[in-house]
């Protein structure tokens, strides 16, 4: 894989001309900006910008006016080839706070090995309807605590709009949960992005996981999809290494508000 080559492929696909993700979003670009200004209960944030030392200051501080204006918080979603470089120091002195750096990973379809099945006693069930919303919720809040009201809303929104953009799927065993995730289609996009992966803990180390990335690539490779993407966690990097993804960044959610 050629890195840069697809980190610029990225940026055009899934950043600079990023989609609304769910019906009622829009996404703009200001400037040197590109922000997505959710619908009722959805993300607000900034999801790609190209800023020097002399305009971020007054770009960052313009973002911060117009999402207070709104009358909630966002995130901005830094990435580490971002520009200018001091561009987190920057984030921080305006009155953000950074989460824990993800590492982007990215994957060719066509090098994937995609026969991975759920161990035995392990089934996956497409999420279609409110009750299967319901379970992700519940698997996102035992796998990493806090609320899951946001994803609650965004799922079901996703899933009553044009449900060929989203495809969300949960591991139980028997009628139990153990695990849950979604994949976001983005029309014309090189790329099919892969969300919330997570395993309740006394579940983890069986190969679910696993199993949820090859379901989803699968559809993804059925689709047209060249690439898969992951915003991966330091637990989840050591397994998405071993099937074949590639790291090509880092990426911090950068909060302020909410």
């Amino acid at each position: 894989m050629d890195h840069a080559a697809v980190l610029a492929l990225f940026d055009r696909d899934m950043r600079e001309g990023a989609r609304p993700d769910t019906p009622g979003a829009r996404v703009e670009r200001v400037g040197r900006v590109v922000r997505h200004i959710g619908a009722d209960k959805s993300w607000n944030g900034v999801l790609w910008s190209d800023l020097d030392e002399a305009g971020a200051d007054a770009a960052v501080a313009e973002q911060v006016r117009f999402f207070s204006g709104l009358g909630g918080g966002f995130e901005w979603k830094l990435y580490g080839h971002d520009r200018p470089r001091d561009l987190g120091r920057r984030l921080r002195a305006a009155g953000f706070t950074a989460e824990p750096e993800e590492t982007l990973m990215v994957a060719e379809l066509s090098d994937l090995a995609l026969d991975v099945e759920p161990p035995e006693g392990v089934r996956l069930l497409p999420v279609t309807d409110r009750a299967g919303v319901a379970l992700v919720a519940e698997v996102h809040e035992q796998a990493f605590g806090g609320d899951s009201t946001r994803l609650r809303h965004q799922l079901l929104a996703q899933l009553t709009g044009d449900t060929n953009t989203v495809v969300a799927v949960v591991a139980l065993a028997g009628d139990v949960p153990v695990s849950a995730a979604r994949m976001e289609l983005p029309p014309g996009a090189r790329f099919a992005g892969l969300w919330g992966g997570g395993t309740v803990e006394a579940w983890r180390g069986r190969g679910i996981y696993r199993a949820l990335v090859a379901h989803r690539a699968r559809v993804a490779a059925e689709r047209g999809y060249r690439y898969v993407q992951v915003d991966a966690s330091s637990l989840s990097r050591p397994i998405l290494t071993r099937l074949g993804f590639q790291p090509l960044t880092t990426t911090t959610p950068y909060v302020y508000g909410g």
